[in-house]
């Protein structure tokens, strides 16, 4: 688990896992906990992980997220999301919100059009006062008094479990909020309603919904979003948890245009690559790409023409990274993270890139534009990922170079003494995240 700091010091719990283009997921609260939910071993998380680098986080009051928090109002949990994205350094996503966080990630997703490229609304409602009202729930406010009786009631009431057989699920409830923040949470989350935003949402939309009253979902809310959102497609879920996961994971595979891989099998040996396991890569260059302009692109060509120009993007980066020794960390839909053992390969990396996709311009329709950035260190190792400072300061280098343009760290410049390179300096920037400011080079790389 790591930690975000909202702009009302709020600190928020959150956690990542897997590789691919970026998930972020909203759950539903009071009852969130992510490391719990992780660490109980869930096939869904499994399968997610799978697919995408999957990113969940404890909204403030719940789980590890900071206790006793007074203002947990919807603009306020809106500051949890936006922290967690700015901690991330995340351009663009998908989001995924379950429950009770519709409303937080219909907002979202209305006010970020530039950032939310993909929405997915599961068991989601967006007027919380219609699920207040459904007879299971209402009974809810009767034992609100009596902490032990209402948690019994609700696992019976969302899971259909008796007191004698609901001792995991009591448990979890208990873990992830206290009686005290619960119904501070229920009280602000009452209100909460954003239907008047539904026809505002412009990103393509996939609605999941389990049928049954006995799940307590309420399905009229489904159809009233599906039929409001311009984009959008609702699947209606009935099956076994099995086959619902599988469902799932390719449904959200094919909003995201991608292929769902299928889960790894498990072996003996895997807890000895334990994906909690962290422990330093060793000196590594990381490079950074970002395609310019990738959502105005998108936008202009639509999903499926724009999809083919980054599948080109994709098919290049790839050739030229494995030509140069470039291990692919993960792809993040318009960019990729790569590692390097040699500083040396990564910068011929990278001005190979720039001369490739120079080369396809000559002749494309469709202009393909990249920036790069590279940074030098010791990343932490983590389940094939890298993370840490050096990640994060080879993202923020990335962010900042132009069209076409390569930007390089101090310490890859440095490392590159004696080599043929050319580095123009382009002086220190002010960075988000970095105390002070960085000092970056330019590479030529035009012949």
């Amino acid at each position: 688990m790591q930690y975000a700091t909202a702009s009302d010091r709020t600190r928020i719990a959150f956690g990542t896992a897997g590789h691919g283009p970026l998930l972020i997921r909203v759950p539903s609260f009071p009852f969130a906990h992510a490391q719990l939910e992780w660490q109980s071993g869930s096939e869904f998380f499994e399968q997610l992980a799978a697919n995408w680098t999957v990113v969940q986080y404890d909204p403030r009051g719940c789980g590890l997220s900071d206790r006793n928090v007074t203002d947990v109002s919807l603009e306020a949990r809106l500051l949890d999301l936006d922290a967690v994205v700015e901690k991330l350094g995340a351009k663009t996503f998908a989001l995924h919100g379950i429950g009770w966080a519709g409303p937080v990630v219909v907002t979202y997703a209305v006010r970020h059009p530039d950032r939310v490229t993909h929405l997915i609304l599961d068991d989601a409602q967006v007027r919380i006062e219609d699920f207040m009202n459904i007879p299971q729930i209402r009974a809810l406010d009767q034992l609100s008094g009596d902490w032990d009786s209402f948690l019994e009631f609700l696992v019976f009431a969302m899971y259909g479990k008796g007191l004698d057989e609901s001792g995991p699920e009591i448990e979890f409830l208990r873990a992830a909020a206290t009686a005290a923040d619960a119904r501070r949470i229920f009280a602000a989350a009452r209100g909460d309603d954003v239907t008047e935003l539904l026809p505002q949402v412009t990103q393509p939309t996939l609605i999941v919904q389990h049928a049954g009253v006995r799940q307590n979902r309420h399905v009229e809310g489904a159809r009233e979003m599906a039929a409001t959102i311009p984009n959008a497609r609702l699947v209606m879920l009935a099956g076994g948890v099995q086959d619902d996961t599988m469902r799932i994971v390719t449904e959200i595979a094919d909003l995201l245009g991608t292929k769902a891989a299928a889960m790894p099998a498990k072996h003996e040996d895997d807890h000895e690559h334990d994906h909690g396991h962290q422990h330093s890569g060793g000196v590594r260059t990381i490079l950074f790409t970002d395609v310019v302009e990738h959502t105005t692109m998108m936008r202009r060509l639509g999903d499926e023409k724009g999809r083919d120009v980054l599948r080109e993007h994709e098919v290049i980066t790839r050739e030229v990274l494995k030509t140069h020794g470039g291990d692919e960390v993960k792809t993040m839909g318009d960019g990729f993270m790569a590692s390097f053992a040699s500083v040396s390969r990564a910068v011929e990396c990278a001005i190979a890139l720039q001369r490739a996709f120079d080369r396809r311009n000559e002749t494309g329709a469709e202009p393909l534009s990249v920036r790069v950035g590279l940074n030098a260190g010791e990343p932490i190792e983590e389940g094939g990922d890298l993370f840490g400072a050096t990640v994060i300061l080879a993202s923020r280098i990335a962010a900042a170079a132009d069209s076409g343009e390569i930007l390089a760290s101090v310490g890859v410049r440095e490392l590159s003494a004696g080599k043929s390179f050319l580095f123009s300096d382009k002086g220190e920037h002010a960075l988000r995240g970095f105390e002070d400011p960085v000092r970056m080079f330019a590479v030529s790389w035009r012949e």
